[in-house]
């Protein structure tokens, strides 16, 4: 029940350690010192489709009419990169997005959301480039040649620990995504991910990179909040791929990243999601089914994304995505000069056969029904610290086992989950701390304090809701 604190700086020796009675203790006062989260708007607890990638506008109401056509629910759908003219423009190409505000209204009155994309990374070659460089606004190398990524492009990252280059990133965003009507953002890179990793040659607004760098997707997150706040939103959220301590009171969803398709990674998210947690930044998310690979048309892959599925609906944010190669071919390869990106396989919940199909229906309206629980579980985080997905110590801090038990967990005050996380699993061990908790699967009540053997197949997951609570009424 220790925390060791230190500052933001990577290296600085300025360290506090603190202790609380119980870990809910501990993580109030580090909620104190580095920020509680933001208030979590009602449509993020819903389902987001995505996919890398959707190459035009036309393609993605499509998707979107689909869901509808199938009553399916969801609540948020992504416009990944590479929709731009170039990086570092911040705005869509005509040629494949002609009518943003036709298409934000057409998802606004079928009842979902849009977030786009957004990198941190601008392209030598952009309207933009110019003017940034000139006013000090991109990250600076102290030697040697300041491209930073040659990948689609040569680009430089734009110092997001720099005020201005926060307010001209933003200033541009809100231009030409915000005022015609998307309200979510996804930034991207937020690492940022140089070439070569040569941290020791750059040099931010804020100091040395090997001093600041930490800072980059909190200012990175903090730009983008401070700008919509500025035009008047108050529940902001917006996805970033890494954090720092208080990015969670800039709005920050973080994401784990472009992880493999496989049943290891999938056993890794759940101690990443854990962690994060921990950390003190509730609002987290994974690419259900991971991100790299993932043969849609493959049996085995099949498995791990309905298991992946299954545990998704009980993560704080449901998002399906992925790469899913092969890449289809494209068109054309170069535009204006700037080169195009592909896109992958189709990643939809129908896009896997009729059987998995039917299995993934079934999680999206279990996710519909239990919206409200995820709301106030989230409300609950925001003024507590206390993150919505925790270890099972933190709601049974006296229990000796629930300190040992690393794969399951609470979500919220009274949802137990124990994901299958391996390829042909079929039943796991389960403990169950004190109380009496009622199966999801059979609905019998159980005596906590017990291990129990429990079977699910494929289309079954393993849950437990503590006696008495309404929340049962959503299984």
């Amino acid at each position: 029940n220790h925390i060791l604190w230190c500052s933001e700086s990577c290296y600085q020796a300025d360290f506090l350690v603190f202790t609380g009675d119980t870990p809910a203790d501990v993580m109030k006062i580090y909620a104190d010192l580095t920020g509680y989260a933001s208030e979590f708007p009602a449509w993020a607890a819903g389902f987001w489709q995505c996919k890398l990638r959707y190459e035009d506008q036309e393609q993605l109401l499509e998707v979107a009419r689909e869901y509808k056509r199938r009553n399916l629910p969801i609540s948020v759908i992504v416009i990944d990169f590479f929709h731009w003219t170039k990086q570092g423009e911040f705005k869509f190409d005509p040629v494949d997005w002609p009518d943003p505000e036709a298409m934000v209204k057409e998802l606004k009155d079928l009842g979902v959301e849009l977030m786009v994309s957004v990198w941190p990374t601008i392209d030598s070659s952009s309207e933009n480039f110019g003017e940034m460089a000139q006013r000090g606004l991109l990250v600076r190398s102290d030697r040697g040649c300041n491209i930073h990524m040659n990948w689609m492009g040569e680009t430089i990252f734009f110092d997001a620990t720099n005020p201005d280059a926060q307010e001209f990133v933003w200033d541009r965003c809100k231009e030409n995504y915000f005022d015609k009507g998307i309200k979510i953002f996804w930034l991207d890179e937020a690492e940022p991910e140089y070439g070569p990793y040569d941290f020791d040659v750059y040099r931010y607004f804020a100091g040395p990179a090997l001093q600041t760098s930490n800072l980059y997707p909190k200012m990175y997150a903090k730009g983008f909040y401070d700008g919509m706040k500025k035009e008047g939103m108050d529940k902001i959220l917006n996805l970033v791929r890494c954090a720092w301590a208080g990015s969670q009171k800039y709005g920050a969803l973080v994401w784990s990243g472009d992880v493999h398709s496989s049943f290891r990674a999938l056993r890794e998210q759940l101690q990443a999601g854990l962690s994060m947690g921990l950390a003190g930044i509730p609002w987290w998310t994974t690419d259900i089914g991971g991100f790299l690979g993932g043969d849609i048309n493959d049996e085995g892959f099949r498995e791990l994304l309905v298991r992946w599925f299954e545990w998704g609906t009980f993560c704080p944010v449901m998002r399906l995505h992925g790469e899913r190669p092969p890449f289809k071919p494209l068109d054309e390869e170069f535009r204006n000069g700037t080169k195009l990106f592909s896109s992958g396989q189709d990643n939809e919940v129908w896009s896997f056969g009729e059987e998995n199909y039917e299995i993934l229906k079934k999680y999206l309206f279990i996710r519909e029904k239990l919206r409200s629980y995820i709301r106030e579980a989230m409300d609950e985080c925001s003024r507590s610290g206390l993150p919505v997905m925790r270890p099972l110590f933190f709601d049974f801090s006296n229990d000796k086992t629930a300190w040992e038990t690393e794969d399951q967990y609470m979500f919220g005050a009274d949802i137990l989950f124990a994901p299958i996380m391996e390829k042909g699993q079929v039943e796991r061990k389960v403990y169950l701390p004190e109380g009496k908790w009622v199966s999801v699967i059979d609905k019998k009540v159980y005596e906590g304090k017990q291990w129990l053997t429990v079977h699910a197949e494929l289309n079954q997951y393993i849950a437990f809701v503590k006696e008495g609570s309404e929340v049962l009424a959503a299984f």
